[in-house]
């Protein structure tokens, strides 16, 4: 939780340095938790106040989609890619297939151009 957090607030739209795999999938995994519980929210609100409630869906996803780049952007640094691979996902199927390999990959271990090691002792994330 505290990754997304993190996320959401000291690094909203930080799109240097790098990036730990935790920091990434921790960020996706309650993203994800959060969107259906805004969905549910606003499916029991739209039985009540009607289409306005989608707006609330809408509204949480413009909140959360910088951030998402941000730290998608950060965690390929982290395996030593630009940023710019995210735009593989706008091929079909393929692109988020590679793109889900790269988020998988492990660090790489030396410094490179985004940054140092953040598993490396004495660095600060």
């Amino acid at each position: 939780m505290d990754w997304y957090i993190k996320c959401l607030t000291e690094k909203y739209a930080d799109f240097s340095g790098r990036a730990r795999r935790s920091e990434f999938w921790y960020f996706a995994l309650f993203n994800f938790i959060a969107s259906i519980v805004v969905s549910i929210v606003a499916g029991v609100l739209g039985s009540v106040i009607g289409d306005a409630a989608s707006f609330l869906s809408l509204l949480y996803s413009l909140a959360v989609i910088v951030p998402g780049f941000a730290v998608s952007a950060r965690r390929l640094h982290d395996t030593g890619r630009s940023g710019w691979w995210q735009l593989i996902a706008l091929i079909p199927f393929i692109g988020a297939i590679v793109l889900l390999i790269f988020f998988t990959q492990d660090s790489s271990f030396e410094r490179n151009q985004y940054g140092p090691n953040p598993k490396s002792p004495g660095t600060t994330v």
